[in-house]
Order: structure tokens, then sequence, then C-alpha cells
């Protein structure tokens, strides 16, 4: 039946919620997820294009699109868990890839196979799509507790979460992308009222000196 697998495994990603085992008031599935990371993608794609790069869009949508598809596989780990140590990450990707690629090889038309390979692939890498998709997925993990700090939400993992984002994006603070998000969007983010703010308030500070400048400027 081929692609009916396929198929199929979009509704189960419907049914993989993330962040498992933390009380949450908005919860998020993978398929929402991806969805969100596609959005974001594109309009940070938009901004590096306007500022120079040579974007291939194809591979910023097919990147961000089948990003997560292969949680279908072994879900949505936590990340203390999938990340407590090298060995144990490295084991769990080659799982990953080894049920990919059977996955590819018996249920995926032959005609479409190297496509479907590259797409399912690990799509975090060097070029500026994979940084994009990189940067992406850490926006919407950050909104993903930004949502429930704003609520209010007691449970530590979310201010853990907020962090570890901000930390990701600083890694990626020459770009373009995260410039215009630092200056023009996180400063919005900090007008609202959530818990902890002054402590991501000033961890962003220290991690991003481009929205470092924007406040202090504002605040003079």
């Amino acid at each position: 039946m081929p692609m009916h697998e396929y198929f199929m495994g979009m509704t189960q990603l419907e049914l993989i919620n993330r962040a498992p085992g933390f009380f949450k008031y908005q919860p998020h599935n993978v398929a929402a997820h991806s969805w969100k990371v596609t959005q974001i993608a594109q309009f940070l794609a938009d901004v590096e294009e306007q500022n120079g790069a040579k974007i291939n869009w194809q591979s910023v949508y097919e990147k961000a699109l089948n990003h997560d598809y292969t949680e279908r596989f072994i879900g949505d780990i936590k990340t203390p868990v999938k990340y407590a140590t090298s060995t144990l990450r490295s084991m769990l990707a080659d799982v990953e890839d080894s049920m990919t690629e059977n996955f590819i090889k018996t249920e995926i038309p032959a005609q479409f196979q190297a496509a479907y390979t590259r797409r399912l692939g690990e799509g975090k890498d060097d070029s500026i799509e994979g940084q994009i998709l990189s940067i992406a997925d850490k926006i919407d993990l950050m909104y993903e507790a930004y949502g429930e700090l704003e609520k209010f939400n007691p449970e530590p993992v979310y201010v853990s979460i907020f962090q570890s984002s901000l930390e990701a994006l600083s890694e990626y603070q020459s770009m373009a992308s995260v410039k215009y998000l630092t200056t023009e969007i996180l400063p919005d983010i900090f007008h609202e009222t959530f818990i902890h703010k002054a402590l991501l308030y000033d961890l962003a500070k220290s991690l991003l000196p481009d929205f470092a400048a924007k406040v202090n400027n504002a605040e003079h």
C-alpha cells in the first residue's frame, strides 16, 4: 500500500504530546509543532533573504515540515533523558536512523525513496536552511514555555526550557533573523507579565547583546 503508512503517521504525530510528564495548561502535539516551526522558518528565511542570503526555499520547507516526523517511531523523549549522556543520545539517534531507513525501504515506493531519505534525515545541518530550522525549533519551544509561564504555571521545567532556548539562540546571534528576533520580537515578550520574568529578562540581556542594547536604549 504505497504511502499509506506515511499518511497514517501524520495522525500518529497528532497523538504524541510534547514535554510529556509535566503539567501544562495548553498541551502541544508534534504535528502542530511541525506546522508552527514551518511558519516560523518561513519568516526567518524571509528576513535572511532580505538581508542578502540566498535561500533554497524547497529545503526550508522540507526540513521544517519533516524535522520531527521520525518521532512517530520513538516518541518525544524528555530532553533531560535524551541528552543525559552523549552515549545515550548517540544510541537513540542510531535507533531512530535505523527505524527510519527501514521505514523508507518498506513503506515508501522506490521512485520516491531518495526524496524521503533526504526529507526524513537530520535537517539541522550547517547550511543556512539547517540553521534556520534550528532557530525556528527553539523559537517555538520558547513560545510553548512562555505560554505556560504567562499562565503562572509553577513547573520549573518551563523556566529551564525558556532559558535553554535563549542559550541556543545566542549561538546564532550573528544571523540577521536572530538579530530581528532579539530586537523586534523579544522586547514584546518581556512587556508582558509572566512568572520568573525578571530572571529570564536578565538572562536574555546577558546572552543577547542586541537585545540588551535595544532595551537599554528604550529605558533611557
